[in-house]
């Protein structure tokens, strides 16, 4: 598994592992197996955790993907994310070559 979409909603890509929660992206993180993509919405569901805390999980445990993509239709909570991803890498919490990008999906997507 070296790529892996989070969404409680939304189907992930074929060639990626699909997550529900929080809870289990975090879980993969913990393996250290690397990563080449990792895609995360905001929105878990009203009593789930929500993305912005495995985007935490990452910068505290420095634990990337070689490409991470926010890709929540909520536009503040995934800039927030995005925002955080970037400061971090700036900061050197992850190497500079991580790719991180903002590329929000309707929720309707396929």
């Amino acid at each position: 598994m070296d790529k892996v979409f989070m969404d409680d909603v939304r189907e992930s890509p074929g060639d990626h592992h699909l997550v529900r929660t929080a809870e289990d992206c975090i879980a993969i993180l913990k393996t250290d197996l690397p990563l080449n993509h990792l895609s995360l919405d905001h929105d878990l569901g009203s009593d789930q955790k929500n993305g912005f805390e495995v985007v935490q999980y990452m910068i505290d445990h420095r634990r990337y993907a070689e490409r991470i993509t926010v890709h929540s239709a909520n536009a503040p909570a995934g800039k927030r994310m995005y925002d955080a991803l970037t400061e971090a890498r700036n900061q050197g919490s992850f190497p500079y070559h991580v790719k991180i990008y903002l590329r929000p999906l309707p929720l309707d997507w396929k």
